[in-house]
């Protein structure tokens, strides 16, 4: 899990930092948007972690993204873009509606929807419009396949949705 640590800090300068420079009109509340997020997802815990404990799983982030390869600006937007795009998915299905208090899913998906939009028009200036140039997304998909398939296997139980909420919120803080 220290894998994610690295990806956190490229989907941080490409966010808050270097997005500014590109022209973009990203919201400056950006940084809160994220701590917003965090404090959704730590609000939606319904079971004890400790009590999941047989069902952890290293779900494998790429390490190609995160293991001393640096990024550029418009992988690094391309990066967060997929995850927040994948984690709202994730977060969208029928699954997650039982299995989550209504109000925080709902809460958490506008949040989510919110930063992909903002990130939106910054990834298409970044890359000119080329979408070849922002490439570790196939290996980052399967990452999100993975926690799907996971989910599945595991019927969608509480445990299962607790070890990806915190999986989640491991890729975000």
């Amino acid at each position: 899990m220290a894998l994610l640590l690295p990806l956190l800090a490229a989907m941080v300068v490409c966010i808050c930092g270097s997005v500014s420079s590109l022209g973009c009109n990203l919201p400056h509340n950006s940084v809160m948007l994220s701590r917003r997020t965090l404090d959704l997802l730590d609000q939606m815990r319904r079971v004890s972690p400790f009590l999941c404990l047989k069902d952890r799983r290293d779900f494998r982030l790429p390490r190609e993204m995160v293991d001393g390869v640096q990024l550029q600006k418009a992988q690094a937007m391309s990066v967060s873009q997929l995850v927040l795009q994948q984690t709202l998915q994730l977060f969208s299905t029928d699954h997650a509606s039982a299995a989550w208090d209504e109000t925080l899913l709902l809460q958490l998906r506008s949040e989510l929807f919110q930063h992909v939009e903002a990130l939106q028009p910054c990834l298409v200036q970044a890359t000119g419009g080329d979408r070849s140039a922002e490439d570790p997304s196939l290996a980052l998909r399967r990452y999100f396949r993975r926690i799907h398939l996971y989910l599945k296997e595991k019927k969608y139980s509480d445990c299962a949705w607790e070890i990806v909420r915190s999986e989640i919120m491991r890729a975000f803080s």
